[in-house]
């Protein structure tokens, strides 16, 4: 009996490898594969095997240990069984406690050794520092000296003064409350400390002279490089050495100092920064050709070019106040660290059942409460299992909000539960939603939902995972796959046991003993309440009446609460809470910070603000400019200004992103203003003066806006799901391409006799072989093969009569205002051009 044949998937389950690895191998070698069901060869099983035959010895050797490990075990159960002593639960954690214990004190002592590593480096920093003061002082007491040498010098007949040698046994420190007595130096002193080169007591006639007025000479040019130099390091005090920066006591080059400086600073700050009168900055900018005052904010080009011209080296500080928004992890977070909750984020295709798995885990109904049963917001919520553990949920409505979160840093997401529906399989979203954990580098739980329903096939969903390289634990990867239904509560719990599960071996920690830390999840604007924002707290412990600055705007935590509504004292890490007190309503995934000083963060906030708003004045007049220059174009890009109101700000970032997304080269969307809250009589304006169309996203229009809008034909659309926006917008973009020109033959002709007419010239006498000639339609005439002329039929008839069109079989004259002469055999083609409309790529 033949061997029966190996199928693709079954040999790379032999070799624990992926079938896709196989089939690229097996194609690149030449053989035509259809999927991995495709059988092959015993002649391609080998050579499958030589090329994967490290692959297969790791399986074999694992297959191999595996037996082994359950010997072992077998045999270590009958010597248990036999009498053997088995460690009980409390002894086993007794085991553990004591290796915790001496892990922590290894580490205690690992920190000591870095701590008097530390010690050591400063007070070998300190030491230097001492060196060079002392340097210092003596290069100054040199050119005093060398300042007395020169008046010796300049008195004629004056013999040196013999210095005494000082006793070294003698301590010649100065005692308080004495005057340390000056040293009389002789000029020869002064030779060797400036290194004057000649001879040495002599005293003879012509050269004493000689020697004197070298040494002179030397001395003055001495004293006056010392003097410079001197004078050199008074002017050049370092800007940044009194915020802390260090500069060394060496030679000194024309531009040795870096400065931070921020963008648009005015006069009156550069004066403070250079240390120089605010009319000399007048003065050089006028030089520049640069009209200045001493409130005057001037460009970067300028400030660089300012800077170089005091010494200084310019470099642009971008972030006013970043360090109060940095989310990384200090050495004291590492030492005051505690155990937090998970922060789960939950992803997956539309209509697979995200919100409805946490509507049961929550035991409330969210999904009611939006607009077609689509999730359209980002819902941060705690539940609390059976353990007494918290998660943290985060229900995100689609993914582009959270790439722009993973995209600015903001590190908020430790496990990612990634719904598939049983009946549906893996679909476009699920692929995009493990791209995104993959480069969160989280790891991910497999939800596989709607096993309820008849059709449900959970083999498929994990063989379609398999094939987008996610091995669940079932076919030897490493991903957990819970089979679940959010309408029975089957399988939930284990859910929640996996997460807790996955997140202890995280090893989740945070410093609570700190100044709070957060990201913004989601923004509105509240009726009753105004600005509110979710924040997910990453690091301290925040608390109502804390100063805190969120972007450029400072503001002071008035309330507190959880996502029920439910008023709270504080919020530890990872707590999803809301918070009321922001002056403006922020954006998602803005950094979120508490301060100690409210002065300083006034401060800080109003610098940022200035430089924003420089910007921004920045970009319109680009912008301007740019609009001026598609004018010039006469019309080569099209343009449909709108204006987006919405009621959350993930929900107006995440339309804006998805409707710029259907820009061509032709057309495309510009978004002249986009915020947060119901539609009102500014907009309308500002619709008027750029020609926008407003969109309304879950947001009410006022009463004098809808009326103002009649009266200036401004059109305001509300909508409450996303997709009928896209929609809406994608036909109004087809409607502004230019459409397509086809040709279309109508009617072909044989041109049987020519004729001339009086006063109009030659007319072909035709027969209709094909279709019909339309008067005032168009015409070529064709000469064997060519085409000769192309224009419009100017004249035809019927006999003697005018005539519209003449049907096929019929004869008729044609006359072509672009022709003036036929013959005979001549083909006369008539056809139109029809305009159809053209619809956008898909991207």
């Amino acid at each position: 009996m033949a061997k029966r044949p190996m199928r693709i998937f079954q040999i790379a389950k032999e070799l624990n490898i992926s079938h896709q690895e196989i089939m690229t191998f097996l194609k690149n070698d030449g053989m035509e594969i259809s999927s991995h069901m495709s059988p092959v060869d015993d002649e391609a099983y080998q050579k499958i095997l030589a090329e994967f035959a490290k692959d297969k010895e790791v399986v074999d050797r694992y297959r191999k240990d595996q037996v082994r490990r359950e010997i072992h075990e077998s045999r270590l159960k009958e010597e248990q069984r036999s009498g053997m002593k088995i460690l009980s639960l409390e002894e086993q954690r007794a085991l553990e406690e004591e290796e915790k214990v001496k892990a922590q004190k290894e580490a205690e002592a690992a920190r000591k050794r870095a701590e008097e590593e530390e010690k050591a480096r400063l007070a070998e920093e300190k030491r230097q520092q001492e060196e060079e003061r002392k340097a210092k002082e003596a290069a100054e007491e040199a050119a005093k000296q060398a300042a007395k040498a020169k008046e010796i010098g300049k008195k004629p007949g004056k013999k040196p003064i013999e210095t005494k040698k000082a006793d070294k046994s003698k301590d010649t420190t100065p005692k308080p409350g004495k005057k340390r007595k000056l040293r009389k130096i002789d000029l020869s002193e002064i030779e060797s400390q400036i290194g004057v080169s000649g001879g040495k007591g002599k005293d003879k006639k012509g050269k004493g002279k000689n020697k004197s007025k070298t040494v002179n000479a030397n001395v003055k040019d001495a004293v006056r490089r010392t003097l410079a130099g001197i004078d050199s390091k008074s002017k050049k005090k370092s800007y940044s050495k009194s915020r802390g920066g260090k500069r060394g006591d060496a030679e000194v080059s024309e531009i040795d100092q870096i400065l931070q400086i921020p963008e648009f600073s005015n006069v009156e700050e550069l004066s403070k920064i250079f240390e120089v009168p605010p009319s000399d900055i007048i003065q050089k900018c006028f030089a520049l050709g640069v009209l200045a005052t001493i409130n005057q904010r001037l460009d970067w080009d300028t400030i660089e070019l300012l800077a170089s011209d005091y010494g200084f080296k310019a470099e642009q500080l971008t972030e006013i106040g970043e360090d109060l928004f940095s989310l990384d992890t200090t050495e004291e977070d590492f030492e005051k660290a505690q155990s937090r909750s998970p922060v789960v984020t939950v992803m997956g295709h539309v209509d697979h059942g995200k919100t409805s798995i946490l509507d049961y885990i929550r035991k409330t109904n969210v999904v009611a409460g939006e607009s077609g049963g689509i999730t359209q917001h980002i819902g941060a919520y705690q539940v609390e299992t059976d353990e007494g553990k918290t998660i943290t949920f985060l229900d995100t409505p689609g993914h582009e909000a959270f790439t722009a979160m993973r995209a600015r840093g903001a590190q908020v997401t430790d496990i990612v539960v990634l719904v598939v529906a049983a009946n549906d399989a893996v679909m476009p979203q699920t692929v995009e939603a493990i791209n995104h954990a993959r480069a969160a580098n989280v790891p991910i739980i497999i939800a596989i939902n709607k096993i309820d329903l008849a059709g449900a096939d959970i083999d498929k969903v994990k063989r379609e995972l398999s094939e987008k390289e996610v091995l669940v634990e079932d076919w030897g990867g490493k991903v957990q796959a819970i089979p679940v239904s959010a309408k029975t509560g089957e399988g939930l719990e284990d859910l929640l046991t996996a997460i807790v599960m996955e997140s202890e071996l995280l090893e989740l920690t945070a410093n609570y003993d700190t100044l709070a830390r957060g990201t913004i999840v989601e923004a509105r604007l509240d009726k009753g309440h105004g600005p509110i924002a979710t924040l997910l707290i990453q690091k301290g412990t925040l608390h109502v009446g804390d100063p805190f600055i969120c972007n450029n705007y400072p503001g002071k935590v008035r309330a507190i609460m959880d996502e029920r509504g439910k008023r709270i004292k504080e919020a530890v890490p990872s707590d999803a809470v809301q918070i009321l007190g922001f002056d403006q309503v922020p954006q998602a995934a803005d950094i979120f910070a508490t301060v100690e000083n409210e002065r300083d963060l006034k401060r800080v906030a109003a610098d940022r603000q200035r430089v924003k708003r420089e910007i921004d004045q920045k970009k319109i007049a680009t912008q301007s400019l740019d609009a001026i220059s598609a004018k010039i174009k006469e019309g080569s890009m099209k343009n449909l200004p709108l204006i987006i109101k919405g009621d959350v700000d993930g929900s107006v970032e995440v339309l804006a992103e998805t409707l710029e997304k259907l820009n061509t080269e032709e057309v495309g969307v510009q978004i002249i203003h986009k915020a947060v809250g119901m539609v009102m009589e500014s907009d309308v304006f500002l619709a008027v003066t750029s020609g926008a169309v407003i969109i309304g996203f879950q947001v009410q229009v006022h009463s004098n806006a809808t009326l103002l809008a009649k009266q200036e034909g401004i059109e305001i659309r509300a909508y409450s799901i996303i997709y009928n926006v896209v929609e809406d917008i994608r036909l109004a973009l087809e409607g502004m391409l230019e459409p397509d020109s086809v040709e279309e033959v109508i009617g072909r002709a044989a041109v049987q006799a020519v004729f001339k007419i009086p006063n109009q010239g030659y007319i072909a006498g035709c027969k209709v072989n094909e279709g019909l000639i339309k008067r005032s339609a168009k015409a070529r005439l064709i000469r064997d093969g060519e085409v000769i002329s192309t224009g419009t039929i100017s004249s035809l008839k019927r006999f003697k009569d005018d005539v519209k069109e003449i049907k096929e079989g019929m004869e008729c004259g044609i006359g072509i205002d672009s022709v003036s002469k036929y013959k005979e055999g001549d083909e006369i083609e008539s056809f139109v051009i029809k305009k159809i409309k053209r619809k956008l790529a898909a991207n």
